[in-house]
């Protein structure tokens, strides 16, 4: 059997899709389960050893396209329908998604239209619809169900997935099983929680453990931040200065005796590699983004405000998470490390 999925969304929401690949493989382990992500999205996938194939095609964001894209995109489609697929699974809720499983040829094509209904001309191309409805769900729910709808697949959802066999070495020294690591950046402006209180997660987390790592991705606002940070933290502070790759930093969060962070991908892996987390949101809703099966404690704004600043647009989405209280903080610090940060 030959399988293809195709979901073309931002890096966590790629990593969220492997509990289903995994359920795949285990149900059906002879089947050829090929994948299509957003390019730069591909690397959160290198710990993910059941894919047999992985393409790309545009990036997430719209100002990184060309028209040029589209004729890539096309030539993937060539591609992926010389392989006639048994199913296609479509997964992200768009017409560019839409149209590689239907260019694909595949024998049967699998789309959700609960939340985001297909209209006419879509239901016609696609054999098998699913109904499930994942408005109150997690995201990593949503991808199984639509699958689990056309192929069987059971109901125990599996943890996300990076293969610790898959890891790479940062060619840092690090404290043996006896560091923190945060995750402080983010591009995205409403979910930036105060530098100050970063620093002071950082002290006190320097308390109770041997080293804190100050994870990054490449983008300079956020290499500035982790830059601040260590230098007001001291040498115990060391930050991955936005060079790791997704191999790299599941090998840091592997060896990590906390990690705390933003709603962001780096959250994503660390549930992945079975590293305890405290995760700080803001406009997120928790039911569909929390941390999927690992030890967490998730710190959130009053629901009802949240409510409100989604209705009234991005700078009150970004006050939202100010309101998260440093004390909360360190509390779900200390509960997971078992020590006293709050003392």
């Amino acid at each position: 059997m030959r399988l293809l999925f195709v979901k073309l969304k931002h890096i966590g929401d790629t990593l969220l899709l492997t509990p289903t690949l995994a359920a795949v493989h285990a149900t059906h382990p002879s089947a050829q389960i090929w994948v299509v992500v957003r390019r730069g999205c591909e690397g959160i996938l290198a710990g993910c050893p059941v894919i047999d194939r992985l393409l790309t095609v545009a990036e997430p964001e719209k100002e990184k396209r060309s028209m040029l894209n589209w004729w890539e995109d096309f030539r993937t489609a060539l591609l992926l329908r010389r392989q006639r697929f048994d199913y296609a699974f479509e997964l992200t809720d768009g017409d560019r998604g839409r149209w590689l499983c239907c260019l694909s040829g595949a024998r049967v094509r699998c789309a959700n239209d609960a939340v985001r209904p297909l209209n006419w001309w879509w239901r016609r191309r696609f054999d098998c619809v699913s109904h499930f409805d994942w408005r109150e769900c997690h995201r990593v729910e949503k991808d199984f169900f639509t699958v689990n709808d056309c192929l069987s697949l059971g109901r125990e959802i599996p943890p996300l997935e990076f293969n610790r066999a898959r890891v790479e070495t940062w060619n840092r020294q690090l404290p043996d099983r006896n560091y923190a690591v945060i995750h402080p950046g983010t591009r995205w402006q409403r979910k930036r929680w105060p530098e100050a209180k970063w620093i002071e997660v950082g002290r006190r987390l320097l308390e109770q453990v041997g080293g804190l790592i100050i994870s990054v991705g490449p983008d300079p606002e956020e290499t500035k931040l982790a830059a601040s940070l260590a230098g007001n933290l001291g040498p115990r502070a060391i930050s991955t200065e936005g060079k790791l790759s997704w191999a790299q930093l599941a090998g840091v969060l592997y060896g990590a005796k906390l990690f705390v962070s933003l709603d962001t991908a780096a959250m994503h892996l660390a549930a992945a590699c079975q590293c305890p987390t405290v995760a700080i949101f803001g406009p997120s809703v928790p039911t569909q983004w929390r941390p999927w099966r690992v030890r967490h404690r998730l710190l959130l704004p009053d629901q009802k405000d949240v409510a409100s600043a989604n209705l009234i647009g991005d700078e009150a989405q970004a006050r939202l998470i100010q309101k998260v209280e440093l004390s909360d903080v360190l509390a779900a610090c200390d509960e997971l490390l078992g020590g006293s940060l709050a003392s």
